[in-house]
């Protein structure tokens, strides 16, 4: 695993110095290539995260914007938790963690290009997509750790709702008591089998 990479999830966020985005999306597909015994997990647990983050309550009830935009709030969060998660069952868990992030941002890539944004500017898009993905994640951690439901509230109203023009009362509070319940549900999984891509969430029924 290229832990020192310029796209290592357990460091720094992509560097917007040095040989620039599109060298590093092939840095990225290098890697997933070479990673070939954690590909396996990685799709398991990417499947999981977006299956996931398609529930319909997010949007139809929790207002959550059903834009792109919105559903890829959601995926970031879910394969975040995962991520975190793993990174917690040492070396190995670290590596499926990176495996699962490459996947997640070379699966982006092939949208981008279906969407059609051009060869030139795709690793542009790519990166600020995951400078965006780092930025969450290291605010969202620490509040994850000590349980800061009003903390998180406030990183899900910047980020996620951006775009919503009212979400429902309460719905913030509702999105950030979610993702407690699954840090607590993710915590409870046994480590190897979620180092071997099996991982359940919480349904977001069971969130009062």
């Amino acid at each position: 695993m290229a832990v020192q990479d310029t796209a290592s999830i357990h460091g720094r966020s992509p560097d917007a110095s040095g040989s620039g985005p599109l060298s590093w999306i092939k840095r990225l597909r290098g890697r997933w290539r070479r990673e070939g015994s954690r590909r396996d997990a990685a799709h398991r647990l990417y499947g999981a995260a977006v299956e996931q983050s398609r529930q319909p309550t997010f949007y139809a009830a929790w207002g959550v914007p059903d834009s792109r935009e919105g559903r890829l709030e959601m995926l970031n969060l879910h394969a975040m938790l995962l991520m975190r998660r793993l990174r917690s069952e040492g070396e190995e868990g670290r590596a499926v963690a990176q495996a699962l992030f490459d996947l997640m941002f070379l699966d982006l890539d092939r949208h981008l290009r279906e969407w059609g944004v051009g060869d030139l500017s795709i690793g542009k898009h790519v990166k600020k997509l995951a400078q965006s993905f780092f930025g969450r994640a290291a605010a969202l951690d620490p509040l994850l750790s000590s349980r800061d439901a009003a903390g998180i509230e406030d990183v899900l109203r910047r980020n996620v709702y951006t775009d919503a023009a009212s979400p429902p009362p309460a719905a913030i509070g509702r999105l950030a008591g979610y993702l407690l319940l699954q840090e607590a549900w993710l915590a409870g999984s046994e480590g190897p089998a979620i180092v071997g891509g099996l991982a359940t969430f919480a349904p977001p029924a069971a969130q009062s």
